[in-house]
């Protein structure tokens, strides 16, 4: 384990934490968002760097659509940026047209957090967002805790406890590819999901919960991201859809098995498991990185993908969606696994 600083903002040190396992994994995490910055995953033709991410914080600053980041108050989007709670009515700060989307342009993805216990294996971060922070109710406190698990595992807990009723859905925000190539489309996917929450032309869920049966969105059985083409020019499958998890919890760990992601020629694999009913699945689209990346790496679209545990997208607006309020006397907590293996 080693501790430095990684940059500066606004005259704060941005601190940076590197983690390793016995068998070989490498993660280094920063303080800005309490960014997953590096994944390093042993394969069988060497060392692998399986996320997206900068050489330097300004290039976080100005240009990272949340790689490696914790993103809340609340992941996703609420729209309108408005809710209830207990009769008294709620107005967020805006940032994707007329909705909020992960808790506003100022969210925990881009705030300095405070750096707490760290050693070899693990490493905890905290943050304080006072009451109105973003128009969210509450004082809230939140950690966040990355472990490396052996022999290739990250495990993510998210805490958080408010003085007030309001609403929370945390979520690690990462964009993987497993092979290092320019488009993850032909990884082969499966999501453990019969069902998803269809959207209008602004990514706010409809109310409806549909089956993906004969859809583009059903990848119960193993499939390749890319569309099936049929002979017509490739076209692009926009993926920025929350799935419902089917799969009931390990009663051992109370993580239900989420979602399986391969590189082509099966190279390297890593299953998700969580706590959260559901999960979204963004394949990357709309990445168009005008500076390098890790290792000079260029990110266009579909460099790299997200799996997303979470709560629904608007669900302080739908009373039959996930439960999303955090009272007083409760405590919020998020345990999200990332499994690698060959």
């Amino acid at each position: 384990m080693t501790m430095h600083q990684f940059g500066e903002v606004d005259g704060h040190a941005i601190f940076e934490v590197a983690l390793k396992s016995a068998a070989g994994a490498e993660a280094r995490v920063i303080t800005w968002g309490a960014v997953l910055r590096e994944l390093v995953i042993p394969a069988r033709t060497g060392p692998r760097q399986v996320v997206l991410g900068f050489e330097n914080i300004a290039d976080y600053l100005s240009h990272s659509p949340y790689f490696g980041a914790t993103v809340g108050r609340f992941a996703n989007r609420i729209s309108r940026g408005h809710f209830v709670i207990d009769g008294r009515e709620y107005s967020l700060e805006l940032n994707e047209g007329r909705n909020s989307l992960h808790g506003g342009r100022a969210g925990f993805g881009r705030r300095l957090w405070k750096l707490g216990a760290y050693d070899a294996s693990s490493v905890t971060m905290t943050l304080q967002s006072p009451d109105g922070d973003g128009g969210y109710p509450g004082n809230l406190d939140v950690t966040c805790t990355y472990r490396l698990l052996e022999p290739a595992t990250v495990q993510i807990e998210m805490t958080g406890t408010s003085d007030m009723p309001t609403v929370i859905n945390l979520a690690h925000h990462s964009y993987f590819n497993l092979d290092g190539t320019n488009d993850v489309r032909d990884h082969e996917l499966t999501l453990h999901a019969a069902f998803y929450t269809p959207v209008d032309d602004e990514l706010i869920p409809t109310g409806e919960i549909r089956s993906v049966a004969g859809t583009p969105y059903d990848f119960r059985a193993p499939r390749r991201i890319r569309p099936e083409s049929g002979g017509k020019p490739d076209e692009v499958q926009l993926y920025d859809t929350n799935f419902i998890i089917s799969r009931m919890p390990d009663p051992a760990t109370g993580l239900a098995h989420a979602a399986t992601l391969c590189a082509p020629l099966r190279s390297l694999l890593m299953e998700m498991h969580t706590t959260e009913p559901a999960v979204q699945f963004y394949d990357g689209a709309h990445v168009n990185c005008p500076v390098p990346g890790l290792g000079g790496a260029l990110y266009g679209p579909h460099a790299g993908l997200c799996l997303e545990a979470q709560v629904y997208p608007d669900s302080p607006n739908r009373r039959h969606f996930s439960p999303c309020v955090l009272r007083p006397d409760e405590m919020y907590r998020q345990v999200t696994e990332y499994r690698f293996g060959q």
